[in-house]
């Protein structure tokens, strides 16, 4: 049986609104925490998602290289955007989950002892598939999350473009 503090924790988290106390335990059993150091990779850009990621502690960088896929290195690069920096109760690696695919950027310890509550997507896919109310919930705070994760950085977007003069257009 998980801890106490864990449930508690999940509760709190926006992926897992509105998900009774069963339905956390079942999610918190098939779960691991892990820990990482600052600057150390959790993932990288383009390799295979098999984990959905809830922060517990510390912040994760999320990285982008402007570099095609099949020139990618081992390291990150000075070249790298820091696209977003995630903090506690924030998930990423949720595009794994939802599409089975690469992940879509690098995710990086962004301070010492950054804890992770790391979720195997086969397993969340069979909670979800063996007690549809619990899926049918995720599967939509799922979709709102990357909803709003979409927008801010449509909005990044947009001040990027607006606000750097090599971008206007000449009239």
């Amino acid at each position: 049986m998980p801890n106490l503090s864990l449930l508690n924790f999940l509760r709190q988290c926006d992926i897992f609104f509105n998900l009774s106390s069963t339905q956390l335990e079942l999610i918190a059993n098939i779960g691991r925490e892990m820990v990482y150091q600052e600057g150390e990779i959790i993932f990288r850009e383009h390799s295979a998602g098999k984990e959905l990621y809830i922060i517990l502690q510390g912040q994760v960088d999320i990285l982008l290289s402007p570099t095609p896929n099949d020139q990618l290195s081992e390291e990150t690069s000075q070249e790298d955007n820091c696209v977003s920096t995630l903090r506690r109760g924030q998930s990423f690696g949720e595009i794994a989950l939802v599409d089975e695919g690469l992940h879509s950027a690098t995710a990086r310890a962004a301070q010492s002892d950054t804890r992770l509550f790391a979720i195997p997507c086969e397993h969340l896919i069979m909670l979800c598939e063996t007690y549809p109310q619990l899926g049918y919930r995720l599967m939509s705070n799922l979709a709102a999350n990357l909803a709003l994760k979409i927008r801010n950085t449509d909005l990044r977007i947009r001040q990027q473009l607006l606000y750097e003069p090599s971008r206007m257009r000449k009239s």
